[in-house]
């Protein structure tokens, strides 16, 4: 495979296997499972994935200081974005939530032209528009009866959609002095490091399912995240980011259509609006 196309094929590994993951982790949380411990599952996965990374490239790790600030970055701006998301959850709603932080791919378009100098043809231009309209209107959620708790929640959400947008654009950044698999290695560090706080923050004081459906299961399911987090970076190394973005970020397009056939959920007007025009998206970005 060329190169010059082989972000694509990572891109699209990446989207599919996070839009499956999406539409399974509810599984192990609806049977008890709570998500701050599938967070630690999560960065468990991620184990095996750098294993196989650093195995293809003789287990060379890039150790220079500007190295480990790289990719030490991206590591804790993904896992603490992560962790911040549970937070601001637990206070504020969902619904306002979800669709602002799904837009983080326009915080790593603006840093990537303006300080990455990447360009595209208008066409690609309308692709990308047309990607984040989608993104926003897939991330959609029904406004539910949940307590809105003060304002910290609003902080929060700002904190993670800074987070994961400048994350993007530091992985791209970082994969032209640093090898893919190294930045990998970090992420995965990281996202160890911070799992004691996950800890933390998980309520022992409710029953937790200890059995197939929780951390097994969850484990199962976890390990498309990992993989998918994997290929991005891949992507990025091949890719400009301001394609790779908005292009991964039309993940729920799966999470959608795989939900409607496992839990019979009939998208609303928004979600089909949404999922229209990320097959457009997909279309014009992917030619």
């Amino acid at each position: 495979m060329k190169k010059s196309h082989s972000w694509l094929f990572y891109a699209i590994i990446t989207t599919v296997f996070w839009g499956v993951w999406g539409a399974l982790i509810e599984i192990p949380e609806k049977a008890g499972f709570p998500a701050t411990l599938g967070y630690v599952i999560w960065a468990l996965t991620m184990i095996p994935c750098a294993a196989i990374a650093l195995y293809l490239v003789k287990w060379k790790i890039d150790k220079d200081k500007r190295s480990i600030i790289l990719g030490s970055a991206v590591g804790i701006l993904g896992a603490g974005g992560q962790l911040l998301l549970f937070q601001a959850l637990q206070d504020g709603p969902a619904y306002i939530i979800f669709p602002f932080i799904s837009l983080s791919p326009a915080l790593t378009i603006l840093l990537s032209v303006v300080l990455l100098k990447e360009k595209t043809s208008f066409l690609k231009w309308i692709g990308i528009g047309t990607a984040l309209i989608a993104i926003f209107f897939l991330s959609y959620q029904e406004p539910g009866a949940s307590d809105v708790r003060g304002y910290v929640w609003l902080a929060l959400s700002v904190m993670v959609f800074i987070a994961w947008g400048l994350q993007a654009f530091i992985m791209k950044f970082s994969n032209k002095t640093m090898k893919a698999e190294s930045i990998f290695f970090y992420m995965a560090l990281m996202g160890l490091l911070l799992a004691p706080l996950a800890i933390w923050m998980t309520d022992f004081s409710q029953p937790i399912n200890w059995g197939f459906e929780g951390p097994y299961l969850a484990g199962l399911i976890h390990v498309l995240n990992a993989i998918g987090a994997l290929m991005l970076v891949y992507a990025f190394r091949y890719g400009k980011a301001i394609i790779v973005a908005p292009l991964t970020g039309l993940a729920p397009l799966i999470t959608i259509i795989l939900s409607l056939f496992i839990y019979s959920v009939m998208p609303g007007p928004i979600l089909i609006i949404g999922l229209i025009l990320a097959v457009v998206a997909i279309f014009i970005l992917s030619v």
